[in-house]
């Protein structure tokens, strides 16, 4: 592509405003922002830049000759990067969940009309996680994906764990420090993670696996009877979010809480920084860490995306090649669990394979088990409107 680029950005909201003052105050040879499209022209943004709320002035503009995306609708930025692709304009997005449902038909878009999508921004913030996996991880060593990709969640288990703050006061600290989505429940509820994962796993094994069929679960219904009987058993709450190939070439995905004990590296993963840890057959594993929440770090992603461009840098979706030898996303497989319910007729809708430990009092309830995701995943639902809180247990 031409090494200037002049910007058509979609969006000011936290990472677009930050993407705004990020190149006014650190100045990035050939990149420049030309025009921005936001919803209310009304609004008093205090900068000087050309606004519009019309999409076609961006699309008409013959200056612009790239397009970055960065607000919160899923639909409308999926008409954007689509309509970007088609006119052959390289884009840059950040809408995780734009991604994680239209994934197969954006890299199609991509191929079709030769044209670059990039998208680090939308999996961990400042961690480049995508472009290693895409060049660092190209190959069939590797075995696992597991962390903490949403930082918001994070800071609020960080903030109650490490200062005994109550769960309500982190969340509103969380929202003034600008962590949490416009819909908060995407980051409490695990979906933000979710479908951070789902792009991960075409990245790290070559597999789409839509939003449906992945259990996640969150640190909504977290209280502080779980927090006690994570800190009796000198363990963590994290919500992780885990892709593991499996010997026989299956994929297990899932975003869950996780009781997690001191010898994992994300134990000490704090704040609203991410971790990552990578897994391979002869490499063993290896840790990325750096924050994954506010302006800063994901406008700095965003830049790394464009700048990218400057040498006309793609994803190739190396691992998607070779379909015949993909693994087959399964939820056939089981885990130790940690179940804290109210009445006892809550238990059952789990039906558990094993048992463990159980107890029971006018106030606290819980069993520990062994249960499939797939019974997860079909009773989510169902573990939602009783309320039950559950956290995978690992033995170590």
């Amino acid at each position: 592509m031409s090494k200037t680029i002049n910007i058509g950005l979609f969006g000011f909201g936290t990472v677009g405003r930050g993407l705004f003052e990020l190149l006014r105050d650190v100045p990035t040879p050939n990149v420049s922002i030309r025009r921005i499209c936001v919803r209310n022209l009304n609004r008093n943004r205090g900068i000087d830049a050309d606004f519009t709320d019309s999409p076609d002035e961006i699309f008409n503009d013959p200056e612009i000759n790239f397009i970055v995306e960065l607000i919160d609708d899923a639909e409308a930025s999926f008409k954007i990067v689509k309509r970007a692709l088609e006119q052959r304009l390289p884009v840059v997005t950040g809408n995780k969940k734009m991604l994680a449902r239209h994934l197969p038909e954006l890299i199609a878009l991509q191929r079709k009309y030769n044209t670059t999508l990039l998208y680090d921004a939308s999996a961990c913030g400042s961690i480049p996680v995508i472009r290693n996996l895409e060049e660092y991880y190209d190959n069939d060593l590797l075995i696992s994906v597991k962390g903490i990709l949403n930082g918001s969640s994070n800071f609020i288990l960080s903030k109650i764990f490490n200062e005994h703050m109550p769960h309500q006061q982190a969340l509103e600290l969380a929202r003034q420090e600008g962590f949490l989505e416009s819909d908060p429940t995407l980051d409490l509820d695990g979906w933000d993670s979710l479908f951070k994962l789902i792009i991960i796993g075409v990245h790290a094994f070559g597999v789409y696996v839509s939003p449906e069929k992945i259990f996640n679960y969150g640190i909504t219904y977290m209280n502080d009877n779980d927090i006690r009987f994570a800190n009796e058993k000198d363990r963590r709450i994290k919500l992780v979010a885990h892709v593991e190939k499996l010997a026989d070439n299956r994929l297990v995905m899932c975003v869950i809480p996780q009781l997690i004990s001191r010898n994992k590296y994300i134990y000490s993963v704090e704040d609203e920084f991410n971790g990552v840890v990578i897994k391979g057959l002869f490499y063993d594993k290896q840790f990325m860490f750096g924050r994954g929440a506010g302006a800063r770090p994901t406008s700095s992603a965003v830049l790394s995306d464009i700048t990218a461009c400057l040498y006309d840098y793609r994803y190739e979706y190396k691992k998607m090649r070779h379909s015949e030898a993909l693994p087959a996303f399964t939820n056939d497989v089981s885990f130790r669990v940690y179940i804290r319910y109210e009445n006892p007729t809550d238990i059952d809708l789990l039906q558990l394979d094993e048992v463990y430990e159980s107890y029971s009092s006018s106030s606290f309830n819980y069993i520990v088990g062994r249960v499939s995701l797939r019974k997860l995943l079909s009773s989510r639902d169902t573990l939602i409107a009783h309320k039950i809180f559950l956290a995978a247990y690992p033995t170590d």
